[in-house]
Formats: structure tokens, C-alpha cells, sequence
């Protein structure tokens, strides 16, 4: 692409931004701060990825995946993930129908643009096999039908860091399939005035529709478009690679740090989250920025580190940042 091309790409870029701007507006009316958590839903949403979050009940979670639906006027549906869930309580089973003498299909909640999977590690294996299932092929089998699922389709898990009593750890290679975890912390003290304040009120914030979900979806196609240059491209290589072979870029002191190091999935989601980073800041190309800025919540959940570097307290994103400030950037 030459540099003419690039220019234009930008500027349509430009003109189609006017539609996240609203959508940020509409949803800053309900949510205060957390301003990290809302771009990373944008960004899944852009570049049709699914978002794992991590942190204390309380932190508008559930209010901002609500919010973000409304706002593109898509279906949403919470699933609050217990012990006794089963998989057809998440996709949805056949009933029997005696008057025609035939099984009908009855579908579960699963069907929506937005599923909030509320404490995912609190279902047992076959319902989170169920749903991953279906973030991974964008479909649903019931008894002898497959059924599509309409896009956008963006699943939102929630993990509570604290209770680990009854729960069921996703395993690694299942976590592989978000494309993002994004760790969300507590509020400013002034911002949680704020929230304090908005809650003790009974005129509550409504959000409105600033489009449909299509607008999203052309969005989308213009995401896809972004350019890459080949230099960025082996950047993103180079960083990835570093996390399974710390050695060969002179990271030896990562060596026994890292159990696994980041799959080929790492590489693809850097790509793509890395374009829908830069149509956010209203750029046709993407820059070695976009890469860092969105490269912990990619790579966080795909770095293991070993029992010694537990025992030094050493975690993902200490590797991950060393991996940043060494890998040389293009």
C-alpha cells in the first residue's frame, strides 16, 4: 500500500470514528472511569474478539456490557455460571411436543450479541466446553441442527479473583481462546465520588442507540483494511517468539522464568486488536504503539511462568514488560 492509499484509509477512518465517539459518549453517561475497560470492549468488538475480565465484584462489569449493547441496540444476555449449571441451560435443548408428536427446539441465551458469562469459573467443564464451543465456530448444535450465531457476536467472561473456594480454573489452552484478559482495578477516589453520588440519585442515566448493529459490523470491514507494514509485522513475531525462546534475543534471564510461551494465536489477536487500537485513534496504519498498548491484555493469559518464578513473585506481565522494554522496535 503506498503512501497515497495509506492517507486515504485515514481519512475514511476519520469519518467513520464519528460513530465510536458517540458510542463513548453514550456510555460514559453510566459508567465513571474504567476508561481502559471500556476501549478494550471496543477493541473486542472491533476486531470480533472475546474479552475475558478479572476483577472484585462492583466494578461495572455487567453495567458496561449492558451499556455497550444499548448503545448499538444489539440483544444482551447475563448467564450467572454456578456449580449446577448445565450445557442446555447455556445453548439451549429439544422438548417434545405431544400434540404434533415431534421434538421442537428451544433455545437458550446463548443466542444474543452480547453474552455476559457472569463467574465462568464457576461452571463445571462441560459448560464452559459449551460455551467456548461457541466463541470459537460462531455456532450452536441442538440435537441434530446447527445453528448460526447472528453477528456481532462478543462473549464477556468474568472471573472473581478473590473466592476460589468451588470454583473450576478455565484450563490454559481454553483461556487460549480470548482474545483479551483485561485486569480491572478499583476506582480513583474521586471518580468513586462520583459513582457514590450517581447512585444515591433516582434520576438515573439512560443510554441511547446510536446505531444498529451493522454500523458495527462496516466498522469492521473497515478494521480489517488497516495497514500493516512488514516491519511492525516482524515486531510483533519478535515478540511473540521471545516468549518461547527468551534465549535467542538475549532475554536469558527469562529462561527458567517461562513455562509455555505465547501460541500462534498470540500473533493473530496482536494483528488484529493492534488495527482496531489504531482505527481508534483514527489512524489507516498501525504503529509499534499499538502493539504495547494492547499487547499485555493479549499476551497476559498465554504466558505461563514457572513454580520458580512464582516463588519469586514474578508474573506474566513482569516477563511481558521485560519483552517490551527489550525487543528493539522497528
Amino acid at each position: 500500500m503506498n503512501h497515497e492509499e495509506i492517507n486515504a484509509l485515514t481519512a475514511e477512518v476519520e469519518r467513520s470514528g464519528s460513530f465510536l465517539e458517540d458510542l463513548e459518549k453514550e456510555i460514559g453517561k453510566i459508567i465513571v472511569g474504567q476508561r481502559r475497560m471500556v476501549e478494550r470492549l471496543l477493541i473486542g468488538l472491533l476486531a470480533d474478539g472475546h474479552i475475558l475480565l478479572e476483577g472484585v465484584p462492583g466494578l461495572a462489569k455487567t453495567t458496561a456490557a449492558k451499556s455497550l449493547s444499548k448503545a448499538i441496540d444489539a440483544s444482551f444476555h447475563r448467564i450467572q455460571f454456578t456449580p449446577d449449571l448445565l450445557p442446555a441451560d447455556l445453548i439451549g435443548t429439544l422438548i417434545y411436543n405431544q400434540r404434533e408428536s415431534s421434538f421442537m427446539v428451544k433455545k437458550g441465551p446463548i443466542f444474543a450479541h452480547f453474552i455476559l458469562a457472569d463467574e465462568i469459573n464457576r461452571a463445571p467443564a462441560k459448560v464452559q466446553s459449551a460455551l467456548l464451543e461457541a466463541m470459537q465456530e460462531r455456532q450452536v448444535t441442538i440435537g441434530d441442527e446447527t445453528f448460526p450465531l447472528e453477528a456481532p457476536f462478543l462473549v464477556l467472561a468474568t472471573q472473581n479473583p478473590i473466592e476460589q473456594e468451588g470454583t473450576y480454573p478455565l484450563p490454559e489452552a481454553q483461556v487460549d481462546r480470548f482474545m483479551f484478559k483485561v485486569i480491572i482495578d478499583y476506582p480513583e477516589r474521586s471518580e468513586e465520588l462520583q459513582i457514590m453520588r450517581q447512585g444515591d440519585t433516582s434520576d438515573a442515566a439512560v443510554v441511547m442507540p446510536v446505531g444498529k448493529p451493522q454500523k458495527l459490523l462496516n466498522a469492521r470491514e473497515l478494521v480489517n483494511r488497516i495497514y500493516i507494514d512488514e516491519k511492525v509485522e516482524n515486531y510483533i513475531l519478535d515478540v511473540v517468539f521471545a516468549t518461547r525462546q527468551p534465549g535467542r534475543f538475549g532475554l536469558e534471564s527469562l529462561q527458567n522464568k517461562i513455562r509455555y510461551g505465547a501460541s500462534p494465536r498470540a500473533s493473530i489477536y496482536l494483528a488484529r486488536a493492534s488495527r482496531a487500537h489504531a482505527y481508534m485513534r483514527r489512524r489507516g496504519y498501525v504503529t509499534p504503539e499499538d502493539i504495547r498498548s494492547i499487547g499485555f491484555e493479549v499476551l497476559r493469559h498465554r504466558v505461563m511462568v514457572t513454580f520458580e518464578a512464582e516463588a519469586d513473585e514474578v508474573t506474566s506481565d513482569d516477563i511481558i514488560r521485560d519483552i517490551f522494554d527489550h525487543i528493539e522496535v522497528p
